[in-house]
């Protein structure tokens, strides 16, 4: 079993406004790209992050190696709800997408 991340090069997340959160994948290499393009669905990353896949913004920037997601904050950045200020947790709920 693969996870993604056994051929990311790095996962990090962070805020993208007080609404928003962004996910990037780097990778090292295309063929490395191309497999985690492929642990990480759309449908698959929206059940990791609890959100609707109609809400998911998916951006594949393959001059980069870089996969990245847009998807809006659980909860409004620095309300009494929200657990992570900063957003840098979410990269942990996707590193563990698998082809299993």
């Amino acid at each position: 079993m693969t996870t993604l991340a056994d051929v990311a090069l790095k996962i990090r997340s962070k805020n993208a406004g007080p609404f928003w959160l962004t996910i990037d994948i780097f990778c090292d290499s295309e063929e490395l790209f191309k497999r985690a393009c492929a642990l990480a669905d759309t449908p698959q990353v929206a059940q990791a992050l609890g959100c609707p896949v109609a809400q998911v913004k998916r951006f594949e920037i393959a001059e980069l190696n870089v996969l990245k997601f847009s998807v809006p904050r659980p909860h409004i950045q620095g309300t009494r709800f929200d657990r992570d200020m900063h957003g840098a947790s979410f990269a942990t709920l996707l590193a563990g997408l698998s082809d299993a």
